[in-house]
């Protein structure tokens, strides 16, 4: 009942921009930590960036100063802000959300995942 979706990946030039949003939907309590993840071909998934229900964040080195994670709790909602774009950062990225469902059940969900290629 409780669903995480991904979107805004695309085909962007270096040095361009793209905003991935996650919206959780469902028998949603409350969420704790949300993220961004990826993986690109032939390397294990990373963690991009985290964001508590606080709004404390953590970032990549790979990523500071580019990426931006904020999040709408109304909306149950995390967005990824992603400028200066590399060809390094071509990847699928996943969102992730820890979430306390209805009856008591907290659980990490995963997106489905959205592509995001960087290239001239």
């Amino acid at each position: 009942q409780v669903q995480v979706v991904e979107s805004g990946g695309d085909l962007v030039q270096p040095g361009g921009s793209l905003r991935l949003s996650c919206a959780a939907s469902g028998n949603i309590i409350s969420i704790f930590d949300m993220g961004w993840y990826r993986q690109a071909p032939g390397k294990q998934r990373e963690l991009v960036a985290v964001i508590t229900s606080g709004g404390n964040t953590n970032y990549a080195d790979s990523v500071k100063g580019r990426f931006t994670i904020s999040r709408d709790n109304a909306k149950n909602t995390v967005y990824l802000q992603m400028n200066s774009l590399k060809p390094e950062d071509t990847a699928v990225y996943y969102c992730n959300a820890d979430i306390y469902s209805r009856f008591g059940l907290r659980r990490q969900y995963w997106g489905q995942g959205t592509q995001v290629t960087v290239s001239s």
